[in-house]
């Protein structure tokens, strides 16, 4: 799988996909723009990062030698005000959400960049590109402020189709009256008292927002790479400054891609910090399985919104403990034959070929994977359909081996399993839903995590399961079922296998409500020291 495969992805600058060509063959650059650091990250980032993760593992498994650069945005004004509020030093404050979101990550499967530089390690990139810009006659200085002039770049507003005059100045910038154009944006900030601060050619102060990302991408990837990325409500302000202040000091200055991912909603309202609107990625992971919310944010195509719900989790975590079983019990049907004669052959050495069955399903597979991923990353189709099918073929053969069988037709079933197993375990691998842990592993985590949702414990299921025996054996049906239902109605199954009964979970029959979300004030978060993990 190292052969490079052509494939297409949408441009935001174009708005159209596009064949996806680097430009150095071989070798991809990548940047996407990271996290500001100043609390726990939220789902809506967590959706940025699964998305590129994706693409990120999908360049490899094609054949491109990948630099994937993301950054952490470590100064800034949120930064500083939360620092105030906790009485902390602010690059102490962000070196500490730094490692929070990495911890994240890991737990959502995200593999990590090849580079995560800082704004605070980048000072001198960032202020030869300020004196830069000005040399070229598109930014000025005031009172130790230095903003760009977006009079002075023609093309402003190509990344988002805003024109000039419909713009603001920006989101996280006021309305300056010493600007020339209110548009214009600040590449440095002069210093302010309590504040961090670096020196400089137009006196102590700090960076503006947008020049960050324009100097270490620069500095990590040269001023031409190929794709740039961050989900979409980056395109205006951030990339569209981003762009311009970067062909203002670099004339060969060019992206090949910007690739932008869809928002995470809530009661379909963009999710965001700002709003208060917001789940952390904490929040969700304390009820759910990482699993589960990686496999709910790719279950939506990347460019579109995903509404989070619990109903929409609920249903990913489902698929994910599905996924796990049907490779546990695979693992345990084929454990036997393993041991009797090495993998595709029989004891005599003779080559075992699989089903006709098998093989399409394989072929399917692999076919679908291709031509989906390839068609800009399609990836909802593979999880939602054909790694489904592969699953239920997995079932259905492990199903056939229970039964007696002639000997040729039990190791053409055994081997078909192999090669099922081990085409899907592939595919998931790519998707970055193959976990290091064992699958009992997963699997127990799984149901750890059912059972927190439902509020009782194992050793309460389990009572309920013997007191559901005790009244079946009297005949007491109405009360066994009684349990049965109390149990589904929290998310808890019980499945009657032979003479034992043993539990697993499930959708709750009785979906509860949306439950409110977190109540947001102007408190800050506790530092990660006192919460709970």
């Amino acid at each position: 799988m190292s052969e490079e495969k052509e494939f297409q992805l949408y441009n935001t600058m174009t708005k159209q996909k596009e064949i996806f060509k680097p430009k150095v063959g071989g070798k991809v650059g990548m940047y996407v723009c990271g996290v500001t650091a100043y609390d726990l990250s939220h789902i809506g980032h967590a959706r940025a990062y699964v998305a590129f993760d994706v693409l990120y593992r999908y360049l490899k498994h094609i054949g491109y030698e990948v630099k994937y650069v993301r950054n952490f945005t470590d100064v800034d004004d949120k930064i500083i005000r939360r620092a105030n509020e906790l009485g902390e030093d602010p690059l102490a404050l962000s070196n500490r959400y730094c490692q929070e979101f990495l911890d994240d990550m890991v737990d959502l499967q995200c593999l990590p960049p090849t580079c995560q530089p800082r704004v605070s390690d980048h000072m001198d990139q960032i202020r030869g590109m300020i004196t830069q810009i000005i040399s070229n006659g598109c930014a000025y200085e005031v009172n130790g402020d230095v903003y760009f002039s977006v009079d002075k770049y023609p093309n402003y507003g190509q990344l988002s189709g805003r024109k000039l005059e419909d713009n603001r100045a920006g989101e996280r910038v006021a309305v300056d009256s010493r600007k020339q154009n209110p548009a214009d944006f600040a590449l440095w900030k002069a210093a302010k008292p309590g504040e961090p601060s670096w020196d400089s050619p137009w006196g102590p102060g700090r960076p503006g927002w947008h020049i960050e990302c324009s100097a270490m991408s620069a500095h990590y990837l040269t001023p031409s790479f190929d794709i740039h990325g961050g989900g979409m409500d980056l395109i205006f302000p951030h990339h569209e400054n981003e762009l311009a202040q970067s062909c203002a000091a670099f004339p060969e200055s060019h992206v090949k891609y910007w690739v932008h991912n869809g928002f995470v909603t809530t009661n379909d309202e963009k999710m965001s910090k700002s709003l208060g609107n917001f789940f952390t990625i904490r929040e969700v992971t304390k009820l759910y399985h990482p699993l589960a919310l990686r496999y709910f944010l790719m279950s939506t195509h990347y460019r579109s919104p995903v509404n989070y719900s619990i109903s929409q989790i609920e249903i990913s975590s489902e698929a994910v403990y599905y996924i796990y079983q049907t490779l546990q019990d695979c693992e345990d049907s084929l454990s036997p034959f393993r041991q009797e004669s090495p993998e595709g052959t029989e004891p005599n050495g003779r080559i075992v070929r699989i089903t006709t069955a098998a093989k399409d399903c394989i072929s399917k597979l692999r076919s679908d994977f291709e031509t989906k991923l390839s068609d800009d990353l399609h990836v909802s189709y593979i999880l939602n359909s054909s790694v489904q099918e592969v699953l239920r073929f997995m079932n259905s053969s492990m199903n056939l081996l229970k039964k007696k069988q002639q000997k040729q037709q039990q190791l053409s079933v055994i081997q078909s399993l192999t090669e099922s197993e081990k085409e899907v375990k592939e595919v998931l691998s790519i998707l970055g839903l193959i976990s290091a842990s064992s699958y009992s592993e997963i699997l127990q985590q799984l149901k750890d995590k059912a059972l927190k949702r439902s509020g009782i414990t194992e050793e309460h299921v389990l009572h309920l399961i013997e007191e559901r025996a005790l009244a079946r054996k009297n005949k007491d049906f109405n009360k066994g079922d009684e349990i049965r239902t109390e149990l589904a109605a929290k998310g808890i199954a019980l499945m009657d296998v032979g003479k034992e009964t043993i539990w697993r979970p499930c959708i709750p029959s009785v979906q509860e409500e949306q439950p409110s979300l977190p109540i947001r004030n102007e408190q800050p978060s506790l530092p990660s020291k006192q919460k709970s993990r």
